[in-house]
């Protein structure tokens, strides 16, 4: 391409309920665009990083991960700010490699568990402790070096530049953008003085929040959907001009063309962008494992161990001569298990059954786990696999590579003791619960477009009882398989828009969650492998622990098993 431009300055659902973009549309259409590259820089965390690198794969695209930090006034620990337009600035930082990657992994960790205060946030120490492998832009208009601008306070802009400059070297860039507002425009003109007084590179950036201009309306009722607004409320917030009543559509993901028309006089900073992106490159390893090492008594090893209790179980089991058969079905599990490199695994899972039985808390394996003798010999499991013929394949596949799944039933009321002696004994940073978000499905996106837009409850109940009561059904279905769905649809303006915005944030990550069951191990500081967070327990789940922090990893259960971490699930009963 003779004007390249790559989006370095891009935001997707990750961006809770402010960046509309899903993953597959988005790097779809960065591809149909002709670019070879894309960045995701989303509000303070990493949740779509695995799968936004893995849909990049998929389409031919340099994956770019980056990370919109929350950068403190101060120092991260200090909360004395008032309300959240106080609490930080926004700062742009991409990963050149894994070094930087591993780097924005911690950052956006120590933000949620040391820096939250209205938002995750990092400080200019820990900045410079994690420069490595990073390429650092100035910000956008929310930006520190914007806001001295924007002051008039030109000297102090210039001096925040030279640190910046003075950390990241030749990796740092002073970002220019132009949605659309005057406010960025004004802060392009400072920042290309200062830019050229200082002999910083420029570069251009387009704050990417959905897919095209037509999807600037589902995009504002998304933030109204987040802030409990109605979309008649004059003072609620808006992707416009400040303080003005009046929608601005120009923060979707422009081709290169339409960003070189944007900044005339400036090609080389829109070119620049390409040039970052040909600079980074990021190759992640789904085939190393972190499991974390189980320690044996005696300086055994844990294939020996292994086998050292499952006879002691065997034996208890089926008495002190048990049956040929049984004694060649273990041996062959064993084989299996230990050339696969799981004894360990088997060992972890045994030590915490110990745990619970010792402690009498009931506990029970479930599902395919109960189709292994050793599952039933290390009691795990209470199901005799040779007495009900169940199958050692269906829960290990010597032909996967992937962990099979030990699905333990803990007793609901003492779960949590045996998460924590997890926590005890292979230490507090290394063990996490796991992430989950709740996305909008058809009658959640009805309903929450329907308040938006002010509709009658009764007309919304309405609707939403329109759709047919299939499990996942989309939108798109239901006017397919509802006459009286698709009637309203057609005959109605108001229903029409409606839907067709709720057709367009359908899908959308709502709010993060925390997995009911699962439970992460890792050999080592989780924060070298997965960022993590802090969640506060909500909803009828929570139970009496309703409102307490817990900490969780920022990737679902798929990604975790992606980049080789041990995953379990404690399930509740």
């Amino acid at each position: 391409m003779s004007r390249p431009f790559v989006h370095l300055h891009c935001h997707s659902h990750y961006s809770l309920l402010d960046g509309a973009n899903r993953l597959p549309e988005l790097t779809a259409h960065a591809k149909a665009a002709g670019m070879n590259a894309l960045a995701l820089t989303d509000h303070g965390n990493l949740y779509g990083a695995i799968e936004f690198y893995q849909e990049c794969k998929a389409v031919g695209l340099n994956p770019i991960i980056g990370y919109e930090a929350y950068i403190a006034p101060g120092t991260r620990t200090e909360k004395g700010a008032s309300r959240r337009g106080e609490a930080a600035y926004h700062l742009t930082l991409l990963a050149r490699d894994r070094t930087g990657f591993r780097n924005l992994m911690k950052m956006a960790s120590v933000a949620f568990l040391e820096g939250y205060h209205y938002v995750p946030r990092i400080d200019k120490d820990l900045l410079e402790a994690h420069k490595e492998g990073l390429i650092c832009l100035s910000g956008c208009a929310s930006g520190e070096f914007s806001e001295y601008i924007l002051k008039d306070q030109l000297d102090e802009a210039e001096k925040l530049a030279q640190w910046f400059h003075t950390v990241f070297g030749k990796n740092f860039y002073v970002e220019i953008q132009n949605n659309g507002l005057n406010i960025q425009k004004e802060c392009a003109e400072g920042a290309i003085g200062i830019a050229n007084k200082l002999g910083l590179p420029l570069v251009a950036t387009s704050d990417a929040h959905y897919l095209t201009q037509a999807d600037a309306n589902a995009h504002d009722v998304l933030l109204c959907i987040n802030t409990g607004a109605k979309r008649t409320d004059e003072k609620r917030m808006r992707y416009g001009e400040p303080g003005a009543n009046k929608l601005v559509d120009q923060f979707y993901v422009r081709p290169p063309e339409e960003m070189y028309r944007l900044f005339p006089g400036q090609e080389d900073a829109v070119r620049r962008s390409q040039e970052i992106a040909d600079g980074c490159s990021i190759e992640l390893d789904f085939k190393a494992r972190h499991f974390p090492v189980f320690t044996p008594p005696d300086d055994k090893k844990p294939d020996d161990y292994l086998r050292e209790l499952c006879y002691e179980g065997l034996r208890e089991r089926y008495g002190d001569a048990p049956s040929q058969i049984a004694k060649d079905r273990l041996e062959h599990e064993l084989g299996v298990i230990c050339r696969m490199g799981f004894a360990s695994y088997f060992l972890i899972v045994g030590d915490f059954v110990r745990f619970a039985v010792e402690n009498g808390i009931p506990a029970s394996a479930r599902g395919s786990a109960c189709g292994a003798i050793v599952s039933y010999v290390l009691k795990f499991s209470h199901v005799d696999p040779l007495e009900y013929d169940l199958l050692f394949e269906r829960f290990l596949d010597p032909d996967r590579s992937e962990a099979p799944d030990i699905d333990i039933d803990f007793c609901q009321d003492r779960r949590e003791e045996v998460i924590a002696y997890v926590r005890r004994k292979y230490g507090e940073g290394s063990v996490a619960q796991i992430a989950t978000f709740g996305t909008m499905a058809a009658r959640a996106a009805i309903k929450d477009v329907g308040r938006v837009l002010d509709f009658p409850l009764e007309r919304v109940t309405q609707l939403t009882n329109m759709i047919p009561k299939t499990l996942g059904i989309t939108l798109d279905d239901a006017l397919k398989e509802s006459t009286e769905f698709k009637q309203a649809y057609e005959s109605d303006p108001d229903v029409r828009e409606l839907i067709d915005i709720a057709r367009k944030l359908e899908g959308t990550n709502r709010n993060s969650g925390t997995h009911a069951a699962g439970v992460v191990i890792a050999n080592g500081p989780l924060t070298d492998y997965v960022p993590l967070q802090r969640v506060v327990r909500k909803g009828d789940d929570a139970g009496a622990r309703a409102g307490e922090a817990v900490v969780t990893t920022q990737w679902v259960m798929g990604d975790l098993e992606k980049v080789g971490l041990l995953k379990m699930d404690f399930l509740g009963l």
